[in-house]
């Protein structure tokens, strides 16, 4: 096995026993790095601060939670002096004088920084297709063509799921990080909102994004997660709640836990394969010593249409401040040009079709004759669906199994014809889990008759993630999933 193929937890283990140098793992990741190119996952290299990290990681070995760890960080998270671009174009040469919370954290339990991922731009899309940088690519391959990793996160997703780093982090505003998770076979957990800080990272939807870790195992996203949450003072959502060893919570023991199985989760038309996935997980849960309890969550069937006018009226807010004036792209400007050409002119030409389409959403489902039809709406919606959770968690289930997804793997450019809304389909069983700011995580349970990764969901209580995670491995021990993509890039 190269060093690059190892779990976090498992090259940690061999950093503090000094059977591996963080020096050699980052060269290892680099290596195959350089051989993914074709994957289009890592979009800003920092070979030179990865090896000053892992020089440094070397020098104080066995101290910091990770160590010596290379980790690729995505696009959306401000790194001081590198390029962040929440892969847009009217962010091109933006490099913050700041450095976000969460990568301040990582680094300060030794994480080393290998580069940036590619993503969707803004976070807005679940393939990976509207990049400034181009489609990052799935590294599964079962036919000719070429498949999405799925989005927001699709960069860090392809590159943990080929191997190229060792965990990556993702952000997540309506299934960002658990839709690529399972469309490449790999864990992806959102935490509680307010968990992790979201200072320094590009906004999208303020009251929705959560970032979390993108793994390879539960075991490493319990790791990845203890570095990254906390409270921070510089981000006023953030919540001043203790956090526990994550990692220690994996007991494995879920005897006598209730998991609820949300009967509106049922889609009409779903594929066969989805439903006979989750009916293994139940049976998993089951024979693990769960009891398996019907639940309903009736207001489940609004959440799509009101995640869809929340977060672009939130985006058309937040994407109001790249107007070309203080950093970021500027468009060329005629004689006779005044501050508002230079505006219109900027964003045009900087913001692509997906995030116009968003910001010309919410602009007018924020306007004076729609706020209350649309938008005030909407959040009375998320208020029910909130509500529907605390009544079944009050009733005490402990966590609810659900599909991650309503299909496996798509091929890049399939959707591109499609009416949006098709798309937005794709965050069916994911946007609940934003609009009551509960943690979801989504784990590897098998593989579909075309040989591609399938995901199921487990959605925790506000602020258990040491039980949804305990939860999860053992989902993840008795599916026992260590399916790899074929190397093909």
């Amino acid at each position: 096995m190269n060093a690059n193929e190892l779990t976090i937890a498992d090259a940690r283990d061999a950093l503090a026993k000094g059977e591996l140098s963080a020096v050699d793992l980052t060269m290892a990741c680099l290596t195959a790095i350089d051989a993914g190119t074709p994957l289009n996952a890592f979009v800003h290299l920092t070979p030179e601060i990865a090896l000053d990290q892992a020089r440094a990681a070397d020098a104080r070995r066995g101290e910091g939670a990770l160590n010596g760890i290379p980790l690729g960080i995505k696009d959306l998270f401000c790194t001081r002096g590198v390029a962040s671009q929440a892969a847009s174009n009217i962010l091109k040469g933006f490099r913050p004088e700041y450095e976000s919370t969460v990568t301040s954290k990582l680094f300060e339990a030794g994480a080393v920084m290998l580069g940036k991922l590619n993503m969707d731009e803004f976070a807005m899309g679940s393939s990976n297709e509207t990049s400034c940088y181009g489609d990052a690519v799935n590294p599964w391959k079962v036919d000719d063509r070429k498949l999405t990793p799925g989005g927001s996160s699709g960069g860090s997703a392809a590159a943990v799921a080929a191997d190229l780093c060792l965990g990556a982090t993702g952000t997540d505003t309506g299934g960002s990080i658990r839709q690529p998770a399972a469309f490449t076979g790999i864990v992806g957990i959102k935490p509680t909102y307010g968990r992790v800080s979201r200072w320094g990272i590009v906004a999208f939807a303020s009251s929705l994004d959560q970032a979390g870790p993108m793994t390879k195992t539960v075991r490493d996203s319990a790791i990845l997660l203890g570095a990254m949450a906390g409270h921070d003072p510089k981000d006023s959502t953030s919540a001043d709640i203790p956090v526990p060893d994550f990692e220690a919570a994996l007991t494995g023991d879920i005897r006598g836990r209730k998991i609820g199985i949300p009967r509106e989760y049922r889609m009409d038309g779903m594929p066969a394969e989805i439903e006979a996935l989750w009916a293994k997980g139940r049976e998993m849960l089951a024979d693990a010593g769960a009891e398996i309890v019907d639940i309903s969550l009736p207001h489940t069937k609004y959440a799509l249409p009101a995640y869809y006018v929340i977060a672009p009226a939130e985006a058309s807010s937040n994407l109001a401040r790249y107007d070309g004036v203080r950093y970021g792209h500027r468009a060329k400007l005629g004689q006779g040009d005044g501050i508002v050409d230079m505006y219109e002119k900027t964003r045009a030409e900087g913001f692509g079709k997906e995030v116009q389409r968003r910001v010309m959403i919410g602009t007018y489902v924020l306007s004076a004759g729609f706020y209350d039809a649309y938008y005030n709406r909407a959040r009375k919606v998320r208020a029910l669906i909130k509500r529907d959770f605390d009544q079944v968690f009050a009733e005490g289930i402990d966590a609810i199994l659900t599909p991650a997804t309503p299909s496996s793997a798509f091929g890049l450019g399939e959707m591109a014809n499609a009416d949006p809304v098709e798309m937005y389909l794709n965050d069916v069983f994911t946007v609940t889990v934003n609009l009551a700011g509960l943690p979801g995580i989504s784990v590897p349970v098998g593989l579909d008759a075309k040989g591609l990764p399938m995901g199921l969901q487990l959605i925790g209580r506000p602020w258990d993630e040491a039980g949804l995670l305990n939860h999860a491995h053992v989902l993840e021990q008795a599916a026992g999933f260590v399916e790899k993509p074929r190397k093909w890039w």
